[in-house]
């Protein structure tokens, strides 16, 4: 299953959603909502600095994890940014690709 990491950062309107039903109960409702859709929140971290949080999720696949990230970001309390996440074997594989490219001006 690919596997994501997602950095958010509430709104003012996020951050007093988040007081009011607290950080356990969203990362519960996080972990809920990416298991119905046949994933799993792997980690949840709250930071501090230009990210609110920090999430790593096994995700079916892009298309799914497109999904979870819209419909948080359609909330209007969080936006989003979402990195694909390659393992060292995953990267082992893309090394050994043969790419049949030039770079600029060589």
């Amino acid at each position: 299953m690919p596997k994501f990491l997602v950095k958010a950062t509430y709104s003012a309107e996020g951050h007093k959603g988040l007081a009011k039903d607290t950080a356990t109960s969203r990362k519960a409702v996080l972990a809920s909502a990416a298991k119905k859709l046949g994933g799993k929140l792997e980690a949840f971290y709250f930071c501090l600095g230009e990210d609110d949080a920090i999430l790593i999720l096994d995700m079916p696949d892009h298309i799914t994890m497109a999904a979870i990230a819209s419909a948080a970001c359609a909330s209007g309390a969080t936006r989003t940014h979402t990195d694909v996440l390659l393992t060292a074997a995953e990267m082992d594989e893309a090394l050994a690709k043969p790419v049949n490219y030039r770079a600029p001006g060589a």
